[in-house]
């Protein structure tokens, strides 16, 4: 096949993953999916990387000096960013930063992911993916992504002698997760028909 019919494959499979995502925010059950699956991914993320967690009490916003320089500052690897702002919401403290986007990203995919899942599961005849959980599957390697940064004191707690290869391994998960989840968001949404719907 040459260059031209890869690229005009390509594109009819972006447009029937567009169609379908349109779908999907148009009928209620897939975008409840859609929204519960995004919120509790961003939760879960941000629990993973330490962004989240159990407060002492009280409400206040404290925010760093010249937060928008320290915004883009790596913490702890290249797909790790210094918190810029606290959050003490009662028994809950959230940490802002950029990794709060990128979570969210990731969490977007995710709920895309299997709301998509969920309309082919429900339309199995317009659809021929009855058996597929490839939306499920691929969001585990973003979910490990959270292990990132406290990856290896996971490793430390079980009692397992990582190599330095492991621990690089670590830092590039969020862009593999997120290479994965595109490509499963492909894969289902060329297979669901959004006139079904």
């Amino acid at each position: 096949m040459s260059n031209q019919s890869y690229a005009a494959r390509f594109g009819r499979v972006v447009s029937r993953t567009r169609n379908a995502t349109a779908l999907t925010l148009r009928r209620r059950e897939p975008r409840i999916v859609l929204v519960s699956v995004t919120v509790g991914y961003l939760l879960t993320y941000l629990w993973a990387i330490g962004h989240l967690a159990t407060g002492l009490g009280g409400y206040e916003v404290t925010v760093v000096a010249d937060p928008l320089a320290k915004l883009l500052r790596p913490a702890l690897g290249p797909f790790s960013f210094t918190p810029v702002a606290r959050v003490s919401l009662g028994p809950v403290t959230y940490l802002f930063s950029l990794n709060t986007l990128l979570g969210l990203g990731l969490a977007i995919l995710v709920g895309l992911n299997l709301a998509l899942t969920y309309l082919a599961w429900t339309q199995p005849k317009a659809c021929g993916l009855r058996e597929s959980s490839s939306g499920v599957l691929a969001s585990l390697p973003g979910l490990l992504s959270g292990a990132a940064c406290c990856g290896p004191v996971v490793l430390i707690v079980l009692g397992i002698q990582a190599s330095g290869v492991l621990l690089t391994a670590f830092q590039f998960l969020l862009p593999i997760a997120a290479f994965v989840l595109v490509g499963s968001l492909l894969l289902i949404g060329r297979q669901v028909e959004p006139r079904a719907g």
